[in-house]
């Protein structure tokens, strides 16, 4: 969220607009309770600020030229001329202004006055739309002065010399910015059963606005911010609320100025409350990500199917800045992980049983009461070891019913051998040991290879292959189940060798857990002691082990086999797959989001247990490289081994990769398209 002044960027790739964003601003200026001419001049004002910082749309409280608690003032014909004649003002100053103007104001139209939401831009006065539900109880008497929307005389309304559409059937639209679409309900219109923003979101309303009186009371700010989350949610769209504040009369009610603002169900910014000054914030809303997710969810194209609603749009060009732009609202460098720690704590948690549940309810369907499972010391079988330890825990069954085999290879360290027996010791689990290198050497030899010092894949896939077998084999001689470990972001890259341990098993606990959410679920693990100390002092081992398929010993240098020197650091292409495999993004999109995220490790907030030393930043070429590669593994090499993974729990909306679920694609595409996309659109 953006206060006052954006970040410097000297790319003129970093303009958000270019990649399907808009700046919003709210404000709610100090009020001059009755005095229109003055109002104005706030309202200019912060135009103005909203035009400088790039903003496309500007929203200010309701009745913001008047004030809501005039009460019988509203039908004084010397304040109601005015308000227009602020109005006029206003217009005449919007014409040096590309920002659309939100703003409200008592109108006379027919034979009452209407509460109204008045949208200008560069001059023109582009619509108006009326107040639909009026409170009338409590505190509230509205209809004493206020007529309802329902109750206008015709659906145009001369203002300022201008004609202009009048109604609640109006979307403002951007023709040059296709997704940017708002609509604007006032206040008690979000407290309705269903809001005029739900027909406006289902007509094609991206950007939802709520110019709001709203006099405060205990309890009440939470509830706007529930109201706004689950409209943004129910819509597919950005909620922006703006309430009054300073300067309102307090002669039976006090006002506290929130502004809050939703991008679907995601907090995107909140002001203080209760200030003696002007609060005003701006917020970036991904619009391109609202339509795109619309497309996807079919439930949301019944329901405008169901409720046809006939809106008027009315077209306006935003001529939005092509400079340099950059974000100014936080991007999470990991997705997978929130920075929050009471919400971390909470997806660990959920996580944790999701594969709990899934593992222990495969276990009873099949009537088995074993598990086996292969340990390397790594992170992935880490995870999945620990997950069937409290699977027989549930189930009141032994934790050595678990058969856990360690299977050192040519390239095994002491360091993972020793972590994983102390692991398994620490759980109580069958623990075993089975040195697969002579049966690998007799297959090497059979095969018609040489053997070391000829590291080529078939040397690796020889040991990843004789583990498996020997896994399965270990099933059917013991009547177990075999607990896959392989991960989300080793499937995603095709980081895993076709039939093997890292592939198949009886049953996946990680199927859809990306390697960074791994990572988080040991730390949870250790945080919140799940197991004993002598185990969480393992899990810490674990965690500062170099991540490593330990296939090939290391070279003359003693530097290990290295997984992320080859396919990219995990942190950087699991952020590459929750945006293209959650939301469907543009490659350019993805790198723009990418550097907005990584491109400085000192800015916005990282996940518990990211300590400084590993506080890791990207510049724009890095990220191209790992991208483009990602792109290629993803689209092209890959689907073949995704469309053959054995079942397992999904684990968060990010998505996961079963051709059962979210994932259907064909195993012979290319990656083309993308790759000329990111080369064409990125620097």
């Amino acid at each position: 969220m953006l206060v006052e002044s954006p970040p410097v960027s000297a790319l003129p790739f970093d303009n958000l607009y270019r990649h399907g964003f808009v700046r919003a601003a709210m404000a709610v200026p100090v009020l001059a309770l009755a005095h229109p001419a003055a109002n104005a001049r706030a309202a200019i004002a912060e135009l103005a600020r909203a035009d400088a910082q790039g903003a496309a749309l500007l929203l200010l409280p309701e009745l913001g030229l008047t004030g809501y608690s005039t009460e019988d003032l509203l039908l004084q014909s010397a304040m109601l001329e005015a308000a227009e004649d602020a109005i006029a003002s206003i217009a005449q100053a919007s014409r040096a202004h590309r920002t659309l103007l939100l703003l409200g104001a008592p109108l006379r139209h027919g034979h009452s006055v209407f509460n109204c939401a008045v949208a200008i831009q560069r001059g023109r006065i582009l619509g108006v739309v009326p107040k639909s539900y009026l409170p009338n109880y409590r505190e509230f008497y509205e209809k004493r002065q206020i007529a309802p929307a329902a109750a206008a005389p015709a659906d145009s309304i001369r203002i300022a010399g201008q004609q202009a559409p009048f109604g609640t059937d109006l979307l403002f639209a951007a023709e040059d910015l296709p997704d940017f679409i708002a609509h604007v309900e006032i206040c008690e219109d979000l407290w309705a059963p269903i809001p005029p923003s739900t027909a406006g979101a289902l007509a094609g309303a991206t950007v939802l606005c709520n110019m709001s009186g709203s006099p405060i009371t205990v309890g009440k700010a939470e509830d706007r911010r529930v109201l706004c989350d689950a409209q943004s949610r129910r819509c597919i769209a950005a909620y922006l609320y703006c309430a009054a504040g300073a300067g309102e009369s307090t002669t039976d009610l006090a006002w506290d100025g929130q502004l809050t603002a939703f991008e679907y169900g995601a907090a995107l910014g909140e002001s203080a409350r209760f200030a003696d000054t002007v609060q005003r914030i701006f917020v970036d809303i991904d619009v391109e990500r609202m339509v795109a997710e619309r497309r996807r969810v079919g439930t949301f194209r019944d329901a405008a199917m169901a409720h046809p609603a006939t809106f008027r749009r009315i077209a306006f060009r935003l001529d939005a800045p092509a400079g340099p732009l950059p974000l100014a609202r936080a991007i999470p460098r990991f997705p997978y992980v929130p920075d929050e720690s009471e919400r971390l704590d909470q997806d660990c948690y959920e996580t944790w049983n999701i594969q709990v549940t899934g593992l222990l309810t495969r276990l009873s369907a099949t009537g088995l009461k074993k598990l086996v499972i292969g340990v390397s010391g790594g992170l992935d079988s880490t995870q999945a070891l620990i997950v069937a330890a409290r699977t027989m825990d549930r189930l009141g069954l032994p934790r050595s019913n678990i058969v856990a085999v360690t299977m050192p290879g040519f390239a095994t360290s002491d360091g993972t051998k020793s972590a994983a027996w102390a692991l398994m010791r620490g759980l109580g689990v069958d623990a075993r040991e089975v040195d697969i290198r002579p049966l690998c050497t007799q297959l090497l030899h059979d095969l018609g290879h040489p053997g070391p010092p000829q590291y080529d894949i078939t040397f690796e896939n020889v040991q990843a292959g004789i583990r498996t077998d020997y896994l399965f084999r270990l099933a059917n001689h013991s009547g177990g189940l075999v607990v896959g470990t392989g991960d989300l972001s080793e499937l995603a890259l095709g980081w895993c060798t076709y039939g093997v341990g890292d592939h198949m098993s009886h049953y996946n606990v990680n199927a859809s857990l990306p390697k960074t959410l791994i990572q988080h679920m040991i730390r949870w693990a250790i945080t919140t002691a799940q197991y004993g100390a002598d185990v969480c002092a393992t899990l810490e081992t674990i965690l500062a082990t170099e991540i490593s398929p330990e296939l090939v010993p290391p070279d003359a240098t003693g530097a290990v086999q290295s997984t992320q020197a080859r396919i990219g650091p995990y942190e950087l292409q699991d952020f590459h797959l929750y945006h293209i495999l959650r939301w469907g993004f543009r490659p350019s999109k993805v790198a723009f989001l990418a550097l907005s995220a990584w491109g400085d490790a000192t800015r916005g907030a990282w996940p518990r247990g990211i300590d400084s030393e590993a506080r890791h930043q990207y510049d724009l070429p890095t990220i191209k490289h790992w991208l483009s590669l990602f792109l290629r593994r993803f689209f092209e090499t890959s689907q073949f081994k995704r469309s053959a993974v054995p079942n397992g729990p999904k684990i968060s909306s990010g998505g996961s990769l079963s051709p059962r679920g979210d994932w259907r694609a064909p195993s012979d595409s290319r990656p083309d398209a993308w790759l000329e996309e990111l080369e064409r659109n990125t620097p």
